[in-house]
């Protein structure tokens, strides 16, 4: 007979196909996957599955009529989805103004004056040290003809347009410029202002240190103080303006992000505000007692995410709402860049933030009107098989140096699962928020890409600075070279190296900072969720009681999470790799694979 096993996942859906002979020998035949068509465990499944079914009967060389019997994962329809709450921004009030990152500041170091206007360089006397403001209605030359022809103390100038770099070759006297500054009208004038301009590669460092604007401005301690988060507004930037105003200045204040309630088992509602950050909503979640349910406040944007979820699987599952539960939540705390409000340039600043991902989960129902009308649509026997995370366990066990007790890490799209088998045939397994699609996000805000398709290249494929239209370095020094030349769109950029070739990164960020990024958020989500799963599913809660872990799945396929995992494993001794199914298919078709091999064992015991 002719067996199909089925793993319909939140982003794959995988195909085993076997035959299995009198006497109970198993033939493996071949394989296929494809993209989940709609939501795991519903009927918009069948789609996905019809097409996965005949790549690989067509790989086998049978026909449909051939196959006897499909196997489909008891799964139950599970969304992931995440948020991102803001817990603190930095307000700009009356007329200070914070630094951005203009891409032609020119000139270099620090200018102290009085910001005046261009037009009125008559009015005023002519031995202070002044910051001429040039609006957009100048142009480049005739700006720098004034600057030139002024009998002024020009200390440096302030551009509306990009022309700091036409302006500055055409002045006499060298001063430092910043441009881009679009709404250069709300700069007051007959201010003290200070200007900074890094040297090529480097960022500022006078106006990003309270010291150094206590001594531009003469301020004593508590007015420092109060600097701060100017100062750190304007860590990492190119150039900066600082107006210093008696009535402006710049706050960073704590915004009230929300709170959930969590509903453990034995333990009641145990409540949480979301600014106190990741370890204490973490601290919550992990304590005695497994979650039940979680909820948002009402009217905050977490209470919000948590709601669309129900009603998105309440949609899809034909259950009510109030019979969806959110079993999981993962939390971790990140900076990503906000705009400053009150802000003259569209300057941003690295705002503390909590990232979360949660999981919604109905019961198993929707898969048996799955199994129902597939069947109808093959006139083949379907059949909903074993548990999930079982199944990925047996499929694991076909990796060739592996032994029980026995230990898989699944590791997907949308959720990090996890599952031990011991030498009685007992198995334990766990379902957690937080996976590769949390991964994408986190980068998306960090990188400040404003593309998920960016960041999720970012995520799956190494990096590279082009240097010349020649050459380029990889992320691990290796340098490749060209016999023809590279597009010139691509010189001096950050690339993304894919097997659709080069891709461009439209970002200011280093080489370096965006390896760093890409490692440390993999770490965060995949090491940490990697380390919660197997203790909750390990005996004794202790991890050091499990000598093997298989790594399957989409995410297992990485350049790095593995390698992530494999080193914070092997502090405790654990032997853990990724999986080779059959010894040819790699961490995929692990409960495709075990859903035929545990067909075997019911039949032939």
């Amino acid at each position: 007979m002719v067996i199909a096993g089925v793993d319909i996942g939140n982003s794959t859906t995988e195909i085993c196909i076997g035959r299995i002979d009198g006497n109970g020998n198993l033939a493996f035949l071949s394989s296929s996957e494809v993209a989940t068509t709609g939501t795991k465990g519903t009927v918009k499944n069948i789609k996905g599955i019809k097409e996965a079914l005949n790549i690989a009967l067509d790989n086998a060389g049978i026909k449909q009529s051939d196959l006897s019997l499909v196997r489909l994962n008891e799964a139950a329809p599970v969304i992931g989805d995440t948020a991102m709450e803001t817990i603190t921004e930095t307000i700009i009030t009356d007329s200070t103004m914070v630094g951005h990152n203009p891409d032609t500041p020119a000139g270099q170091g620090v200018a102290v004056g009085i910001t005046i206007s261009i037009e009125r360089l008559d009015d005023v006397d002519y031995g202070k040290p002044l910051l001429v403001m040039v609006p957009d209605t100048f142009n480049y030359e005739e700006a720098a003809r004034i600057l030139n022809s002024t009998s002024c103390n020009i200390a440096g100038v302030i551009s509306q347009k990009d022309e700091a770099v036409l302006i500055y070759n055409r002045m006499n006297r060298k001063v430092p410029i910043v441009d881009e500054v679009a709404r250069l009208e709300d700069l007051p004038e007959g201010k003290i202002a200070a200007i900074e301009v890094a040297l090529p590669g480097m960022a500022i460092r006078t106006l990003s240190n309270p010291y150094g604007l206590a001594k531009l401005f003469n301020l004593n301690a508590d007015d420092t103080a109060m600097v701060i988060p100017i100062a750190k507004s304007l860590i990492g930037k190119k150039s900066a303006v600082v107006v210093k105003s008696v009535q402006g200045g710049v706050k960073e204040t704590k915004i009230r992000a929300g709170r959930l309630s969590i509903s453990k088992a034995g333990a009641g509602i145990q409540q949480v505000d979301i600014d106190k950050g990741a370890e204490a909503i973490m601290a919550v979640a992990e304590c005695q007692g497994a979650i039940e349910d979680v909820s948002g406040e009402r009217g905050t944007y977490i209470g919000d995410m948590l709601q669309r979820m129900k009603q998105q699987l309440s949609s899809l599952s034909e259950e009510s709402e109030s019979e969806l539960t959110i079993r999981d939540i993962m939390a971790i705390d990140t900076f990503v860049p906000i705009e400053v409000k009150g802000a003259l340039a569209g300057e941003t600043a690295m705002e503390k933030a909590v990232a979360i991902a949660a999981m919604v989960k109905a019961d198993k129902l929707p898969m048996n009107k799955l199994a129902k009308l597939l069947q109808q649509e093959l006139n083949v026997d379907v059949k909903v098989a074993g548990v999930e995370a079982v199944m990925a366990v047996i499929g694991a066990m076909t990796t060739k140096g592996t032994k029980l007790p026995l230990a898989i890490l699944d590791l997907g799209g949308g959720s990090t699962d996890a599952a031990i088998l011991d030498e009685n045939g007992v198995v334990k397994s766990i379902h957690l928020a937080g996976a590769g699609a949390f991964v994408t996000m986190l980068l998306d805000k960090e990188l400040c890409l404003e593309d998920r398709d960016m960041a999720e290249a970012i995520k799956r494929h190494p990096l590279a600075k082009v240097n010349s239209l020649y050459h380029m370095t990889m992320e691990n020094g290796e340098v490749v070279f060209f016999k023809e030349p590279l597009e010139p769109k691509l010189y001096a950029r950050v690339v993304v190296v894919s097997a659709d070739g080069l891709i461009p990164v439209m970002s200011d960020l280093s080489l370096e900072r965006m390896v760093m990024t890409r490692r440390e958020v993999k770490d965060k989500v995949f090491v940490d969720n990697a380390i919660r799963a197997l203790k909750m599913v390990a005996s004794g809660k202790d991890i050091r009681s499990i000598p093997n872990v298989v790594m399957v799945g989409g995410s297992a396929l990485d350049s790095e999470i593995p390698e992530l995992i494999q080193e914070e494993l092997a502090n405790s001794n654990i032997v853990a790799g990724r999986a080779d199914i059959r010894s040819r298919m790699g961490p995929r078709n692990a409960v495709a694979t075990g859903l035929v091999m545990s067909y075997l064992s019911e039949a032939f015991r």
